[in-house]
């Protein structure tokens, strides 16, 4: 694995998934211990469940909330925030709700798919809510439920992030991209942009996937090992 000087790279684009997140003992969605073998989707992660029952939902995301802070980043988080730090030509799109690259001290991040520490009212919007449990499970402008931010099973991206997420796409000329299959849209339609721009492209995943081929680099093992080795900013 040759060593990548990073600083010679005008606009770099870190693309994480669940994998990232695995790294630091987060449950995965349908890998091994993964939450979904526990609960049925419909009845705790979707836009039905919430207006059946929505305290039922608001307390199994809190769980969630919960499992994430027993949790910390690994080395992989950690590199990425100190990239960060040094230069101001990278930003982290990530399929992940967690929070983790936050909590190692990244700021530019791009969350496809909602994070687990907002709330939302369709009246007042969106607002941060944070630790283990929910400040309250009403918006606190007008009582409503709150919804937890989140992407869920049926439901649509948010449009203004994709379209926010593809500009740092079409921009990039250095793409790493972690711990993804990077085959479910839209969300891998961010990553073709870029492979489709000729982009300097890593991929770093403990198995291939089926679009390995397509990247000048798939790296075989986990972020926290492969980065600190990969890459040199300093």
């Amino acid at each position: 694995m040759q060593r990548l000087d990073i600083k010679t790279f005008k606009s770099i684009v870190f693309f994480t998934g669940a994998g990232m997140s695995a790294e630091s003992g987060i449950p995965t969605y349908r890998g091994q211990g993964g939450i979904w073998h526990e609960y049925k989707i419909e009845e705790v992660a979707c836009q039905e469940a919430f207006e059946r029952d929505p305290l039922r939902v608001l307390q199994f995301h809190e769980l969630r909330r919960q499992k994430v802070l027993e949790c910390r980043p690994h080395a992989g988080h950690r590199v990425i925030s100190d990239i960060e730090k040094e230069l101001d030509n990278v930003v982290v799109v990530t399929q992940n709700i967690d929070g983790m690259h936050q909590f190692a001290g990244c700021k530019n991040v791009i969350e496809l798919h909602g994070s687990l520490w907002r709330l939302r009212c369709p009246v007042h919007g969106v607002w941060e809510d944070k630790g283990e449990k929910y400040t309250s499970y009403h918006c606190p402008h007008c009582d409503r439920w709150a919804r937890p931010d989140i992407t869920w099973f049926g439901d649509l991206l948010d449009n203004q992030v994709i379209v926010q997420a593809e500009e740092m796409m079409v921009r990039a000329d250095l793409l790493i991209t972690i711990g993804t299959s990077a085959v479910v849209w839209p969300a891998a339609g961010l990553v073709q942009v870029a492979l489709q721009n000729r982009v300097l492209s890593i991929e770093i995943n403990p198995k291939a996937t089926s679009v390995s081929h397509l990247y000048e680099q798939s790296i075989r093992g986990q972020a926290g090992q492969v980065l600190p080795e990969l890459l040199s900013w300093k």
